[in-house]
């Protein structure tokens, strides 16, 4: 009976040490997320407080540019800022034009991007490692580089002056968006092309029904990069065209901000005005897409 009762108080000594070192364990877990969310968070109010300050500023009638107006009275918000923008470019129209520039752009970075970026990645033809070593060369060129010279060929030889087309063809092919579909299109299984080609499927089938489901957060990733280059595009636009209604949200913006700006009720309210309106296409284009930004499960479409 001894002898089972010191069993009995060991075990029961040994089972609450264990308890005790889990508990001890899950409060030392415990205060480690929450330390890692108090940082987390500390990181996004840093990063969103710009973006708040911007908005707060935009909404003031008397400009407040200290610490103390990212905190405003409910009797100093307004939105004459914007009225007087509206006013002043016709923000609607600006718009529309950023969509045409911006839109032209996207298309035909995202179809000649695939069509280089696959064929870079699962053809095989002569020359593929030099073409490929040139588009890496391209990024390293800047592009205020090539200003006069495109200006000459687009608005001189072509005649595209005052024209949408003059203005979307310099960004038509983007380097960076070719090499980034080659790069996923090279860890796609190569048995899955091989099983299409013995299906008797051609290149542009393959791609289109093999290859472009399965890289779906490149394509999101080149379509959000895309964008916030032409949108934001004031230099370019503005030599194309001289006339007022072709536009885009970017350079009447611009002009708007050294010209009229200044003779505005509440100039600094107009100029973050004006950032807020041409900042907010990015931030909800971003906010509906982020969550797609996912690794995709290729290897599942390979038997074995």
């Amino acid at each position: 009976m001894v002898a089972q009762s010191a069993r009995t108080v060991a075990v029961k000594s040994t089972v609450d040490k264990t308890a005790d070192r889990k508990v001890t364990g899950r409060r030392g877990r415990s205060k480690s997320s929450l330390l890692r969310l108090a940082v987390l968070l500390l990181g996004a109010l840093v990063f969103l407080f710009p973006f708040y300050y911007m908005l707060v500023g935009s909404l003031q009638t008397a400009p407040d540019s200290s610490v103390a107006g990212a905190f405003p009275r409910l009797d100093n918000l307004t939105l004459d800022n914007y009225a007087q923008i509206n006013a002043a470019i016709s923000l609607g129209r600006s718009l529309v034009n950023s969509g045409i520039f911006t839109g032209g752009v996207i298309l035909c970075t995202v179809v000649f991007g695939l069509l280089a970026g696959y064929a870079l990645a699962q053809l095989q033809f002569r020359g593929r490692v030099v073409m490929f070593n040139l588009v890496l060369l391209v990024q390293v060129v800047p592009f205020q580089l090539l200003l006069v010279p495109l200006y000459v060929l687009i608005v001189r030889n072509y005649g595209l002056g005052d024209n949408y087309l003059g203005m979307i063809l310099p960004f038509a092919i983007n380097s960076a968006a070719v090499f980034i579909f080659r790069q996923y299109f090279l860890q796609l299984p190569k048995e899955m092309f091989e099983a299409a080609r013995i299906d008797g499927a051609g290149e542009l089938s393959i791609l289109w029904r093999v290859a472009v489901p399965l890289v779906r957060p490149a394509l999101l990733t080149a379509v959000l990069m895309t964008f916030i280059g032409p949108w934001n595009e004031f230099l370019w636009p503005f030599l194309v065209t001289k006339q007022v209604g072709m536009q885009p949200l970017a350079v009447s913006l611009a002009n708007y901000i050294s010209t009229v700006a200044a003779r505005a009720t509440n100039p600094f309210g107009a100029i973050l005005a004006g950032a807020c309106v041409l900042a907010a296409p990015a931030v909800a284009l971003f906010v509906i897409f982020q969550r797609y930004f996912v690794s995709t499960d290729v290897g599942s479409g390979v038997k074995g």
